[in-house]
C-alpha cells in the first residue's frame, strides 16, 4: 500500500490534508500524555514501547519515538520502496513534537486520578480520533504498520494479521515489563476502541441499512418502499438453491427508522418472507451522498 499521495500546494485538499495531519497527531498527543502513558499503558506501536521505556529508564517518550520512528522509516524505504511519502513523515515528527511539548508543559500527571479504566476509554477514543484523521490525509502514523509491511514481504502474511502480532507483542513486553496483568488488559481496551474510533472517522457514523428481501409479495413490498417510504430500489432476478424456483429479490437502503416501518409491513404482508439486513457503512448515490461530495473528500 503507498501512501504518497500529491495534492497542489495550498489547493483546498491540500490545507485539508495538513490540517488532517497537524489535528490529528495533536490528538493522539493528547490521548498518550495525558491518558495513556500515566497509567504505564502500552497500547502497541512505537510510542507502547517509548511509554515503557520512560516508565523504566526515565526516557522522554516523544524524542524516544521519534528516535525509534526515523531509522524504521529509513529502513522501509530501503525494503519497500518509496511508499511513504512526505506527509507521513511529518505526521510522526509533529506526533513526537506534540508529545514532548505536553510532556514539558503538562508533565506526567493523568488528566483524570486513579481510574485506569476512564483513562483507557478516552485515551482509545482520542488516539483513534487522531489516527483517523491522519488515515484520512493519505498519510500514516509510522510505527508499528511500518513493521508490518517489512514482514508481510518476507512472510506473505497479510499487514492487518501481522499489525495484530505486533501490536500484541508490545503488550507482554509491557506485562513483562511492569508484572501487572491489569496492564496488558486495559491495554487491549485502548487498541480495541483504538480501531473502532479510526473506523468512525474513515467511514462515518451511518444510520443507513441495507436489505436483501425475498418475498412471494414482492410488488405489494415495492409499493410500500417507492410510494410510502420513498425509497429506490433493485429487483435482482434469484434462483432457490434447494427447488430451483426462480424470484425477485429486492435490494434496498432504508435508515433505521423506515426499516422498522418496513418489518411490520413485510411482516403482516409475507410472513414467510426472508429478509438480510446488513449495516451500509458508506452510500453514495442519488437520495444519499452524491459522487461529487465523495471526490471532494480526503
Amino acid at each position: 500500500m503507498s501512501y504518497v499521495t500529491k495534492e497542489k500546494p495550498f489547493s483546498k485538499a491540500w490545507i485539508q490534508a495538513w490540517s488532517f495531519i497537524v489535528s490529528g497527531t495533536f490528538i493522539m498527543a493528547v490521548g498518550f500524555v495525558l491518558f495513556i502513558s500515566p497509567y504505564k499503558l502500552a497500547p502497541g506501536g512505537v510510542y507502547g514501547v517509548a511509554i515503557v521505556l520512560h516508565h523504566l529508564f526515565g526516557f522522554p517518550i516523544g524524542i524516544t519515538g521519534l528516535a525509534m520512528d526515523i531509522p524504521l522509516t529509513i529502513l522501509a524505504i530501503r525494503v519497500l520502496g518509496p511508499k511513504f511519502g512526505v506527509k507521513t513523515i511529518f505526521g510522526f515528527i509533529f506526533l513526537s513534537l506534540f508529545i514532548t511539548l505536553l510532556e514539558f508543559t503538562w508533565g506526567y500527571a493523568p488528566l483524570v486520578e486513579g481510574d485506569a479504566l476512564l483513562s483507557s476509554i478516552f485515551g482509545g477514543v482520542l488516539i483513534g480520533v487522531g489516527l483517523g484523521l491522519i488515515f484520512r490525509a493519505r498519510a500514516s502514523s509510522g510505527g508499528s504498520d511500518i513493521i508490518s509491511m517489512i514482514l508481510s514481504k518476507y512472510t506473505k502474511i497479510p499487514v492487518g494479521k501481522l499489525l495484530i502480532f505486533v501490536d500484541g507483542l508490545i503488550v507482554l513486553v509491557a506485562l513483562v515489563a511492569f508484572e501487572d496483568w491489569k496492564i496488558p488488559l486495559y491495554s487491549w481496551i485502548v487498541i480495541f476502541i483504538t480501531g473502532k474510533m479510526v473506523d468512525v472517522v474513515l467511514q462515518g457514523l451511518s444510520y443507513e441499512k441495507t436489505l436483501f428481501i425475498i418475498s412471494d409479495k414482492h410488488d405489494s413490498i415495492r409499493n410500500k418502499i417507492i410510494n410510502d417510504l420513498q425509497r429506490g430500489g433493485t429487483f435482482i432476478s434469484a434462483t432457490g438453491m434447494y427447488n430451483g424456483v426462480e424470484k425477485q429479490m429486492i435490494f434496498t437502503v432504508v435508515s433505521r427508522r423506515e426499516l422498522s416501518i418496513l418489518q411490520d409491513y413485510i411482516h403482516k404482508e409475507d410472513p414467510n418472507a426472508f429478509m438480510t439486513v446488513i449495516d451500509a457503512n458508506e452510500i453514495i448515490g442519488n437520495g444519499f451522498k452524491s459522487f461529487d461530495q465523495k471526490s471532494g473528500e480526503i
